[in-house]
């Protein structure tokens, strides 16, 4: 064989390997949508702060440390306990507030107050926290690390509710604890110039709550605040790009609340579970602030809640913001979660006491 005939022969082996390797690294799709990708890159969005940027390998890793969900409660416990712990050491620094622990009705909680006392304008007012964690962690320095920021911005009281969780108990035990408090502070407020807010599993019980309340036909609150959660199950495009845009592993299929020790038993098709897939039940919802980021894997169910809610002529606002991780402003440094406090402040500020929040059943 010559030179030139061996030279082209080579080249047309390499073409060949090229275009097949090629072809094996194209996306592919099924009869039924789903898209398979073998390989893919993602940088960091160039929206996003530096500072996040910064803390996003701190993240990433924290995420693959963790203990896998549901196999070691305490250990789970322990691991987001420590983190939380230290959030909250750093928000006290930057949000200066007083901490008490006070019992409601039976159920546990703390009481979060910004240090001078509530404004003038918020001595009538009262927000309720259910902390994130699902439905396994997060109580004490979990509901710390969600009520401070905002008491503090916001110039408010905020009570962080220490419901009762998995694997020790289930539903509907939080949403009776929810009740219970709710009760003792109608004693007090007016439904109207009650808020209540909560992240993940606690966003999750917020809808649930609401709906709950329904049930012993209780006014509902002035407004609530659903954050990376829902009045759907956590599903759709970002319950599989969510995770795939944090370094961890495509789950096979999303993941139900219905799957939760706590919700052992549980009708999914139930809207004291899942009040979304109920039009007549969220029509009685009082306005909601929705708030999730683009690789968070709630963000679908944030914005399918917002179609829903929009849909029952529920009033809504939703943020989402680029780049940003489940439960981000979770980090108080970040000028995302400086936003964000900002955001929740105003809403409530502006929501809580107007005439007809609330429905008008007493």
């Amino acid at each position: 064989m010559n030179s030139r005939r061996f030279t082209s022969s080579v080249l047309f082996i390499l073409f060949f390997a090229m275009a097949a390797q090629a072809q094996d690294n194209t996306s592919k799709t099924d009869a039924a949508g789903t898209v398979s990708s073998p390989a893919a890159r993602f940088p960091f969005s160039v929206f996003a702060s530096k500072e996040a940027l910064a803390r996003f390998g701190g993240i990433f890793n924290e995420g693959k440390a963790a203990p896998p969900l549901g196999q070691d409660i305490q250990a789970s416990r322990t691991f987001y306990d420590k983190i939380n712990s230290d959030r909250a050491e750093r928000m006290k620094k930057l949000y200066p507030v007083e901490i008490a622990a006070q019992k409601f009705a039976g159920v546990a909680a703390d009481v979060v107050t910004p240090k001078g006392g509530v404004d003038a304008r918020n001595t009538q007012r009262v927000l309720i926290n259910l902390h994130g964690g699902a439905f396994l962690w997060g109580a004490g320095s979990g509901g710390l690390v969600e009520a401070i920021p905002v008491a503090s911005v916001g110039k408010i009281k905020v009570i962080t509710v220490d419901y009762r969780q998995g694997p020790e108990h289930t539903f509907p035990a939080a949403s009776e604890d929810v009740e219970k408090v709710y009760r003792e502070l109608l004693k007090t407020y007016k439904p109207q110039n009650i808020g209540i807010y909560g992240c993940s599993a606690g966003g999750a019980l917020t809808a649930e709550a609401i709906t709950w309340l329904q049930t012993k036909n209780l006014s509902a609150p002035g407004a609530i605040g659903i954050f990376c959660a829902g009045v759907v199950d956590f599903a759709g495009d970002s319950a599989y790009i969510g995770h795939l845009l944090m370094g961890e592993s495509v789950p096979e299929h999303a993941f139900p609340l219905t799957e939760l020790p706590y919700f052992s038993g549980a009708d999914p098709a139930s809207p004291l579970v899942v009040p979304g897939v109920s039009r007549e039940v969220l029509t009685k919802f009082p306005p909601t602030l929705l708030v999730s980021g683009s690789r968070d894997f709630a963000m679908s169910a944030a914005l399918r809640s917002n179609e829903l809610l929009t849909e029952a002529g529920v009033k809504t606002e939703l943020h989402v913001w680029e780049g940003m991780w489940h439960s981000f402003f979770s980090d108080p440094e970040l000028p995302e979660s400086k936003a964000m406090y900002a955001v929740v402040a105003r809403f409530f500020d502006r929501e809580l006491g107007r005439a007809g929040a609330s429905n008008k059943r007493h």
